[in-house]
């Protein structure tokens, strides 16, 4: 057994390398002996009868070999007699959130690697709420591993039950959404897919409206066409291309799983992922006028902070990561909350991400007020601040973390006023710039995140960041 360990958003790990069946079997039957020994979700506790069976939703994405990990990994649990309701198809790894929720499972698993390239292969856990699984139940799984002998039959099939779960994933979001706002107006959306598991599930939620939907990238390709499915702009370049080519009112792009989200305005222009925040912030507050607080992570821009105080709701910080956003919004009254990877969750709806219902509230946001997004975006910037946002992935021989002595106390020549360190490094200088320092918890990435109120500080602040990471290798 390789070492297994769980990160940001699961387990993950280079497919026939560290992602191998036998490994997927050990982590399955460490979630099994979990399920067995030590999860008793409140609800079971109030019926002490049917705490013998234990109820899981499993489902995977179009990776390679991503079915048969799904299957193998439901044999597992069979085998050790928790009933398993496997989808039938590649489904968003919101649906499986959804199942879970709305069946009342105790778990939901969903293999995927999310954005990661297409040599990964990933294992998520979903708790009984939908939202992801946090580090009090990760840390158990993974002190039982190996721990006890892999129950596996590959004639386990009477636990095992294969559904449809996109049908209901299609129905709740219709019902979600405000459908009658947006059903006769005829806007052009184009949706990349990036290969990934989001495929046309959007066609299916926006059935009987005159919103004109064409698809790119919505193929099955376990490569993601030689690239890695993540929304970021430079992945995008052909979404921006035909949006304003062919005159689409919205591009949407989804990740791998399609639970994160980035967005293209008509003009060709990238929306980022934490504009969209802002937006959707707005939109439901303003436009629905839904109430609860904002969550954002510490990587997150400083316009959340100007917007949560003009909106007069509370502001949330987290750690990165979506565990930490999910858990709020468990506990906590919160109206959207989301990490500057383009992962955005709503209230009324699960404690997690979705960027198909992200997408489709940008849609119903320029049904209400009647504009393109563009310009609702300009309306925003110049209420809120125009912040220039830059993200640097450094791929590295080696895991690597700064520490606080290895930095400097000015960035370009204004005063670091402010150290945060419970996720990384963040600084945070006198002029409200900052420069953060964050080593990936899935790959040997060091992540570099910085945003200033000109284009050309922000790019600086990035440059300052890779020159100091180099120095240190």
């Amino acid at each position: 057994m390789s070492d297994i360990k769980f990160g940001t958003d699961g387990w993950r790990g280079i497919i026939a390398q560290d992602y191998t069946f036998e490994n997927l079997k050990i982590v399955s039957q460490a979630v099994a002996d979990y399920l067995g020994e030590a999860c008793l979700p409140a609800r079971l506790a109030a019926k002490p009868r049917a705490r013998q069976e234990k109820k899981i939703a499993l489902g995977y994405d179009t990776r390679f070999l991503s079915k048969e990990f799904a299957e193998v990994s439901a044999k597992v649990f069979s085998s050790n007699g928790i009933a398993v309701v496997l989808s039938d198809r590649a489904i968003p790894t919101p649906a499986v959130s959804l199942a879970v929720k709305t069946k009342k499972l105790d778990l939901g698993i969903m293999i995927t690697a999310s954005h990661n390239p297409a040599e990964y292969n990933g294992f998520k856990i979903k708790n009984a709420s939908g939202g992801a699984a946090g580090p009090e139940i990760t840390r158990k799984v993974e002190s039982y591993l190996g721990n006890s002998p892999v129950k596996y039959s590959p004639e386990a099939q009477d636990k095992i039950k294969t559904e449809d779960l996109s049908r209901d994933y299609v129905r709740f979001i219709r019902s979600y959404i405000d459908f009658k706002s947006i059903k006769n107006k005829n806007f052009k959306v184009l949706v990349d897919s990036m290969f990934g598991s989001g495929d046309s599930f959007i066609a299916g939620i926006l059935k009987g409206s005159k919103i004109k939907l064409e698809f790119i990238r919505n193929s099955i390709n376990p490569s993601f066409g030689g690239g890695r499915p993540e929304p970021l702009e430079e992945n995008l370049r052909e979404l921006k291309k035909r949006v304003k080519k062919d005159k689409f009112d919205l591009g949407i792009a989804l990740d791998g799983d399609a639970d994160r989200l980035a967005a293209v305005s008509g003009d060709g222009t990238f929306i980022h992922p934490q504009k969209i925040l802002g937006l959707l912030a707005l939109h439901l507050n303003q436009d629905r006028k839904w109430s609860g607080g904002i969550v954002k992570t510490i990587a997150g821009t400083t316009m959340m902070d100007n917007i949560a105080r003009f909106l007069k709701v509370r502001l949330y910080e987290t750690p990165v990561g979506f565990k930490y956003i999910s858990n709020l919004m468990e506990k906590e009254d919160i109206l959207t909350g989301g990490e500057e990877a383009g992962g955005m969750g709503v209230k009324g709806y699960i404690p997690e991400r979705d960027g198909s219902v992200a997408g489709l509230l940008l849609l119903e946001m320029m049904a209400f007020r009647g504009k393109p997004i563009l310009k609702i975006l300009q309306e925003m910037e110049r209420q809120f601040g125009r912040y220039y946002y830059l993200r640097d992935d450094l791929q590295l021989e080696k895991r690597i973390e700064p520490k606080k002595e290895d930095l400097p106390g000015e960035l370009l020549g204004k005063k670091v006023v402010q150290v945060q360190d419970y996720d990384g490094i963040k600084l945070i200088a006198e002029d409200e710039s900052w420069l953060m320092f964050r080593a990936s918890g899935t790959e040997a990435l060091m992540r570099l995140y910085s945003e200033a109120k000109t284009l050309k500080r922000s790019s600086d602040l990035l440059k300052l960041g890779r020159d100091i990471i180099y120095k240190l290798q």
